[in-house]
């Protein structure tokens, strides 16, 4: 429930409104957090390495020790179940000591070092030195969807404070209870590490104004953002548009992770990637940004007992709780602007349980024709609903993936030989997705170093970078060179003496020795 100045978190798992409420951040409250984190760039820039992986290390431990009570309350806010809740927490923690380790070893921020030359003719060159330094206080916002890995201390937050960034979180309204509880482990942390003040904080407020508010703000210098389609075009427009000085936005907005299944493999593996594919479909109750919501195949018998196997998986699937109820609500609006579209049959379509927050499955088929004349149809449904496109041959299904929007992932069923003689269609989805698997579903993203969870717009604003694993921190970074600096007054990762051991590019050579 909102009112004027607060908000009541409504648990759709209990049906009625938890009594916690919630304030408003006050324009004073906003005000001092966007000045001490102003405050806070260069002392907490100035930190080293370890430092930060302390700092890191220790918000990991402060979340764990909360236990029970946080699982439980993200429960009540989420209706995600305990086991979800309790491997997303872990995930968020090793989040957090991914990080560590990236700064103890060091060379992420990709020092390089030309010395003088002095003597070079025509003309000397000078000491030339460069590294990757904090880009300034970050604005993070928290997705509905997972309310532990992509909120208040989720990889955006551990991605920033990483490269040395101060960060502000803008609370989601759906889960404020637990965002309060991790909230407070990270500022303990801050005091446990002596850490400057304004390093971290986090402010609640209704979602498009408070937003908007901060992307206006010329102390805000970057943007993480998870969410729909049109909260993260507002916020891109917004920072890129409409500032005095325009900044990155790093938005994960819309994504429906197209699944090719070629014939030969289809035919023999019907049944198995029949029962993969639903429970792929029905994973989280479809709330996840790389659930499945396109299934090419090439017309065939095989094609159309797909259809009959996924509908009975689904048909006989129980309805599940939602999130919240502008999401469950949002789920059967969009579902029926997406049957209404011309060429769109529905093979199975549930009851609207919209009214006990409960998403139902639906599963609709078009050809390929009427898909590639409609961009339309590529809208997010954010729930337990995917669409089969048939097409006529191998021609027509390349046609169909070029007129493809940029997607997280793209996944290919075939082997070796069919994806040998398909090899120009995974070319041409190459180019719209940030991730390929291979025999596999595309839910579930691996926190590790390769892994590559962005894409092309529309699925991001910015599909060169990641918002999972070590190379999200180049994110919240930028190159600064220096030019005959003195050796005392350098950073230390590019003074002459190598102190913390990292490994350099000196002169063109990658090596961790000290320069004499």
């Amino acid at each position: 429930m909102q009112s004027n100045n607060s908000f009541q978190s409504f648990s759709t798992l209990k049906g009625e409104f938890l009594p916690t409420i919630y304030p408003f951040s006050s324009e004073e409250k906003i005000s001092e957090a966007l000045l001490k984190a102003n405050e806070a760039v260069i002392p907490y820039g100035k930190t080293s390495f370890v430092q930060r992986a302390d700092f890191l290390e220790t918000i990991a431990q402060n979340i764990l020790a909360l236990g029970e009570d946080l699982l439980m309350q993200a429960h009540l806010e989420t209706a995600l179940p305990i086991a979800r809740l309790t491997g997303e927490r872990d995930r968020t923690i090793n989040q957090l000591k991914l990080f560590a380790s990236l700064l103890r070893e060091g060379s992420w921020v990709d020092a390089v070092i030309d010395t003088a030359l002095p003597d070079r003719k025509p003309l000397p060159r000078a000491d030339i030195r460069r590294m990757l330094q904090p880009i300034g206080p970050v604005l993070v916002f928290g997705a509905s969807n997972f309310p532990f890995a992509y909120s208040t201390a989720g990889v955006d937050t551990a991605s920033a404070l990483a490269a040395g960034c101060p960060v502000i979180v803008k609370a989601h309204e759906s889960h404020l209870g637990t965002n309060e509880m991790v909230a407070s482990a990270i500022k303990q942390a801050i005091d446990q590490t002596k850490m400057p003040l304004g390093t971290f904080d986090t402010l609640i407020g209704e979602g498009p104004v408070l937003g908007q508010q901060l992307a206006t703000n010329e102390l805000i210098k970057a943007i993480g953002f998870t969410g729909s389609y049109k909260a993260g075009m507002a916020l891109y427009t917004t920072a890129t548009q409409k500032r005095k000085t325009p900044i990155p936005v790093y938005a994960e907005m819309s994504s429906i992770n197209p699944i090719v299944l070629l014939p030969k493999t289809l035919e023999e593996k019907v049944e198995q990637i029949a029962t993969t594919l639903s429970a792929s479909i029905l994973l989280g109750v479809g709330q996840f940004c790389t659930s499945p919501g396109l299934i090419f195949v090439i017309e065939s018998e095989a094609a159309n007992r797909l259809k009959e196997l996924l509908a009975h998986h689904l048909k006989t699937a129980n309805s599940a709780v939602m999130l919240n109820q502008t999401i469950s609500k949002a789920y059967y609006t969009d579902q029926k602007k997406l049957i209404g579209y011309d060429g769109v049959t529905i093979i199975i379509q549930g009851q609207d349980e919209s009214s006990l927050y409960k998403a139902t499955p639906t599963l609709l088929s078009v050809n390929a024709a009427h898909f590639i004349t409609e961009p339309l149809l590529q809208k997010e449904v954010f729930g337990p609903c995917s669409m089969i496109v048939v097409c006529k041959d191998q021609s027509e299904l390349n046609n169909a993936i070029m007129h493809m929007h940029g997607q997280l992932t793209g996944s290919f069923f075939g082997n070796t030989e069919e994806l040998e003689e398909y090899n120009h269609a995974i070319d041409l989805l190459q180019q719209r997705v940030g991730r390929i698997v291979f025999n596999n579903v595309p839910t579930g993203v691996e926190v590790c170093n390769a892994m590559v969870h962005g894409g092309p717009f529309p699925s991001t604003t910015d599909g060169r970078t990641t918002s999972v694993g070590p190379e999200a921190i180049k994110r919240f970074v930028r190159p600064v060179c220096y030019q005959d600096c003195p050796d005392d007054l350098l950073p230390v990762y590019l003074r002459n003496k190598n102190e913390a051991g990292i490994n350099r590019n000196i002169n063109g050579v990658i090596t961790n020795v000290s320069i004499k």
